[in-house]
């Protein structure tokens, strides 16, 4: 009573079979990784075998095989293993509606739309003071990751300074190649020490020239210190050029020590600790310049939402950054799923 070998030969063989001429007559898959709940048909197979076996030794325990013949004709015995067919095909045909197989597609126009975007970001040792924990420059990191998050076709450069700024990476849409330079950001990328926050304005400002002048902006990271001097006639350059800057402030009001790269604390030449402490008057100063805004870094997207929810998205017209033709396949799923339903019914009425 239950599977005999030829059914569980035939049923193998009708889902392999099945399975290996639908992935070879169907030409796309919307989930293909879901293949793998394809063997969970066999397991059931397994379960139906172990279930008429384990009935049949009960079966035994009550009659002789004679009988139990007499008793259950055999017409009534093989209608168990029809239901379990059924069931183990209505299983075969969900795992494979589960992968989406689709036919036909249609083209579609999409079209990205955002603004121009410098992330200027201090790097220079003053960021690694750790008046907010851990330091200044991994949360200036953190702040920049969150923002890619929120970004959504705007392209963005990534311009970190010190003593000198330097283009680490151009404009772009591919937010994976700014979280890869984002990584590599230290005090030691820039071989001029110093922070020149005039110069990393200007190199901003130059990137963003051919940028429409009501679509760009500047989003400056920083903890204010500038040893080069003249920032706020950058800003003013920089407005000239139609670009917005958002300053972002990283660190405390209250002066901390700097940290040495072999240890201990930067001293003068007099032996005296050299302390930093976040200007906020100069930051402010440059966004007011250029009708951007201040806010100073917290913890969590509070300072996010201001700069880039509440102004860049507000104040900035976005333009088409790209256009592609994307293909949208016609699902084909319905046509497994609706099968599988029907032999669950029947298995049922059985």
């Amino acid at each position: 009573m239950g599977f005999t070998l030829r059914d569980l030969v035939a049923l193998l063989l009708i889902i392999g079979l099945g399975t290996a001429l639908t992935l070879s007559i169907v030409p796309h898959f919307g989930s293909l990784t879901y293949l793998a709940a394809i063997f969970v048909v066999p397991l059931v197979l397994i379960i139906y075998y172990l279930g008429f076996y384990f009935k049949k030794r009960a079966l035994l325990l009550f009659a002789e095989w004679p009988a139990i013949e007499r008793l259950m004709p055999l017409k009534w015995r093989r209608r168990a293993v029809y239901k379990a067919m059924l069931v183990i095909l209505a299983i075969w045909l969900a795992t494979l509606a589960l992968i989406r197989p689709q036919w036909g597609y249609r083209l579609e126009n999409i079209e990205r739309r955002g603004v121009d975007i410098a992330l200027v970001v201090d790097v220079s040792r003053s960021m690694l003071a750790g008046d907010i924990d851990p330091n200044r420059l991994t949360r200036a990191k953190r702040e920049i990751s969150d923002l890619l998050e929120r970004l959504d076709g705007d392209r963005v450069a990534l311009v970190p300074f010190a003593g000198i700024p330097f283009v680490e990476c151009p404009l772009t849409l591919d937010y994976g190649a700014i979280r890869m330079f984002l990584d590599q950001l230290a005090p030691d990328l820039i071989p001029v020490p110093g922070t020149a926050l005039a110069a990393a304005i200007d190199s901003a400002t130059n990137l963003l020239k051919d940028s429409p002048r009501e679509s760009k902006a500047i989003i400056l990271i920083t903890d204010g210190e500038d040893h080069e001097g003249k920032p706020l006639e950058a800003a003013k350059r920089a407005a000239e050029e139609g670009v917005r800057i958002y300053a972002i402030g990283i660190g405390k009001n209250e002066s901390a020590p700097i940290p040495e790269e072999k240890g201990g604390f930067k001293t003068d030449r007099r032996g005296e600790m050299i302390t930093t402490a976040l200007d906020e008057t100069i930051l402010q100063k440059i966004a007011l310049e250029t009708g951007g805004a201040y806010v100073r870094s917290v913890s969590g997207e509070m300072d996010l939402e201001a700069i880039y929810d509440q102004n860049i998205k507000v104040n900035l017209e976005a333009k088409e950054q790209s256009s592609t033709m994307r293909k949208l396949w016609q699902e084909g799923y319905q046509f497994f799923l609706a099968p599988a339903v029907l032999l669950l019914g029947l298995a049922f009425l059985l």
